[in-house]
């Protein structure tokens, strides 16, 4: 089980990056909704950043776990298995992203625009 400590680094730590995160595509487009394609771009990016966020917080505590684990093999374990996880979702946040791209792209050239 995850401790206490644990989520209240995490919670701070989105705290802290989520505005960095959202400022630039909060403000970057103006509000249209006759602009569909920038729209969902901006949700898809806002939601990428998150997720970078999110899984760097993960890193973080599971190496913080990691290296305070004092040789425990299940402390051990739990922080690899945390990394493990992490990366595999941060990859998938990523190959989505590029899809998304890549979609977008393909629909404009077909459709025109």
């Amino acid at each position: 089980m995850v401790s206490r400590k644990t989520y209240c680094l995490a919670a701070i730590f989105i705290a802290v990056g989520a505005p960095l995160v959202l400022a630039s595509v909060a403000l970057a487009v103006p509000a249209g909704v006759s602009n569909v394609e920038n729209f969902i771009r901006s949700v898809i990016q806002v939601v990428a950043r998150l997720a970078g966020l999110v899984a760097t917080g993960f890193f973080v505590a599971s190496g913080f776990t990691y290296t305070t684990s004092s040789g425990s093999p299940e402390q051990l374990n739990k922080a690899k298995r945390t990394i493990t996880w992490s990366a595999i979702g941060l990859a998938i946040v990523i190959a989505a992203f590029v899809l998304a791209n890549i979609v977008t792209t393909l629909a404009r050239q077909a459709f025109g625009g």
